[in-house]
């Protein structure tokens, strides 16, 4: 592998992932490339919330776009351990099929106190989301 594409945090995201019990039971994982990290969240049928319509449920897809913004602020920063949320707004654009679920997190600002992100979760198409968050996360280490 490139080293250039490669982030030393990316074995630490790995591990937070494996310590935080919701993310084990998503199934939740993440590829790392430099400070990029695609986060997927593969189907699984007790992820779905609405039987009739087979959609994903609201409450994992904001779980899952939680996780991937607080991730994403721990990989490009200095952080000993993974910042706290402030507030967190989900909007939900469209039925999240019973299909794998991406997500990409862009941190918007990095303030010696707080972190402001925006993440967006897709299926098939990365233009057409089916939901997005702006999160604020605490960053200032106690």
């Amino acid at each position: 592998m490139n080293p250039n594409l490669t982030n030393p945090r990316a074995d630490e995201v790995d591990a937070i992932l494996k310590r935080v019990p919701f993310a084990q039971t998503l199934g939740m994982r993440c590829e790392v490339m430099g400070d990029e990290m695609t986060a997927i969240l593969p189907f699984q049928e007790k992820l779905i919330g609405n039987v009739t319509i087979r959609a994903l449920h609201g409450g994992a897809i904001a779980s899952f776009l939680e996780l991937t913004a607080m991730l994403q602020v721990f990989l490009v920063s200095d952080m000993p351990r993974p910042p706290r949320p402030i507030n967190i707004t989900i909007d939900y654009l469209r039925q999240g099929h019973a299909k794998d679920l991406y997500a990409r997190a862009f941190v918007m600002k990095m303030g010696r106190r707080m972190a402001s992100v925006r993440a967006e979760a897709w299926q098939e198409n990365r233009t057409d989301p089916v939901s997005a968050i702006t999160a604020h996360f605490m960053v200032a280490q106690d």
